[in-house]
C-alpha cells in the first residue's frame, strides 16, 4: 500500500504536468484539489458540522498546507522536472525527523541529504533559482503538514480523521477556485487539460491520501517513513519514462543520498524524544 501510494502520487503529478501549458500549475492544482475533494467527499461523507471548536484549527491549517504544498510543488515541477522537485520537497519530512531528535547521527544524515540535493540541482549562475525556491517552499509546507497531521489525528480519531482530510481538501480547492476561474477565462484551455487535471486529483491526492491514512493505522511511523523514501525514486523514474526528463548519473546519486539519509535517520537508535509520534503523511 505504501508503494502503491508513492507510485500513484508521482504518476498523478506527471499526468497533471501535461496541462501546465494551458491551465498553468495553479489551475492544475485547483482542478486537482476539486477532483480530489469530490472523490473524498463521496467516499467519506464528512459531517463537518459535528467538528468541535478544538477540531477545526488543524483542519483549517491542513487546508492551508494542502494549497501551499501542491501549488509550490507543481510550480517547481514545471521549472525543474519531476524527479528534482520531489527530491527537494522530500527535505521537509526529513527536517522534521532530524530536528525532533537532535542526535549527532541525524545531523550527519542531514548533511548527507544536503549533499544529495547539491549533486541533484548543481546550483550556480545558470540554476533556476525560482524553481528551487518553489521546491523549498513545498518542503516547508510538507513539514508543516506532517506536524498538523499529528494534531489532526489526535483531535479527530478514527473515521473522523479521514473526514477531516476530506474537508481540508475541499477548503483548499475552494480557496484556489477563483484563481482557476480567471485562468480558464484567460487561457481557454482545451477539454483534455481538465481531464489531465482531474486525473492528477485522483492519482496524486484522493488515492494516496486515503492509502496513507489506512497504512498509518497498521504500521509504525518508522516503517511508513522508510516507505515514503520511494517517492523521489518513483518521481525520477516516472519523469524519465513518462515525461522524458532524464537525469545525469550524478543526479541519480543525489537522489540515492537523500533516500539513504532518510533511511539512516529512521532506523537509528531510539531517540531521546518521541520521534515515533510524528507521522509522515503523504506528499503532493
Amino acid at each position: 500500500m505504501i508503494a502503491a501510494s508513492a507510485l500513484s502520487s508521482q504518476t498523478g503529478a506527471a499526468v497533471g504536468s501535461y496541462a501546465f501549458a494551458t491551465l498553468t500549475p495553479v489551475g492544475v492544482v485547483a482542478a486537482r484539489q476539486l477532483a480530489a475533494a469530490t472523490v473524498l467527499t463521496i467516499l467519506t461523507r464528512p459531517k463537518p458540522w459535528r467538528f468541535t471548536r478544538a477540531q477545526w484549527p488543524p483542519v483549517l491549517l491542513m487546508a492551508l498546507f494542502f494549497a501551499g504544498m501542491n501549488t509550490s510543488i507543481y510550480a517547481a515541477i514545471d521549472r525543474l522536472g519531476l524527479g528534482t522537485a520531489v527530491t527537494i520537497e522530500f527535505l521537509g519530512p526529513l527536517a522534521v525527523a532530524v530536528t525532533a531528535t537532535r542526535r549527532r547521527r541525524d545531523w550527519v544524515c542531514a548533511a548527507l541529504a544536503l549533499l544529495g540535493v547539491i549533486l541533484l540541482t548543481r546550483p550556480g549562475p545558470s540554476a533556476d533559482l525560482l524553481g528551487l525556491a518553489f521546491a523549498l517552499a513545498a518542503a516547508a509546507c510538507w513539514a508543516g503538514h506532517i506536524l498538523t497531521a499529528r494534531v489532526l489525528g489526535r483531535r479527530l480519531p478514527g473515521k473522523q480523521g479521514v473526514e477531516g482530510v476530506a474537508v481540508a481538501t475541499t477548503l483548499s480547492s475552494a480557496a484556489l477556485l477563483p484563481i482557476a476561474v480567471l485562468i480558464v477565462i484567460r487561457m481557454e484551455p482545451p477539454p483534455e487539460a481538465f481531464l489531465f487535471a482531474a486525473g492528477a486529483g485522483l492519482f496524486a491526492s484522493a488515492l494516496p491520501y486515503t492509502l496513507d491514512l489506512l497504512v498509518l493505522r497498521r504500521v509504525s511511523p518508522v516503517v511508513f517513513g522508510l516507505g515514503m523514501s520511494l517517492n523521489p525514486l518513483f518521481a525520477a523514474l516516472i519523469g524519465a519514462v513518462v515525461l522524458a526528463q532524464y537525469l545525469p548519473v550524478v543526479g541519480w546519486i543525489g537522489i540515492g543520498l537523500v533516500m539513504a539519509a532518510n533511511a539512516l535517520t529512521l532506523t537509528g537508535p531510539p531517540p531521546p524524544t518521541r520521534l515515533s509520534s510524528v507521522p509522515q503523511t503523504p506528499s503532493s
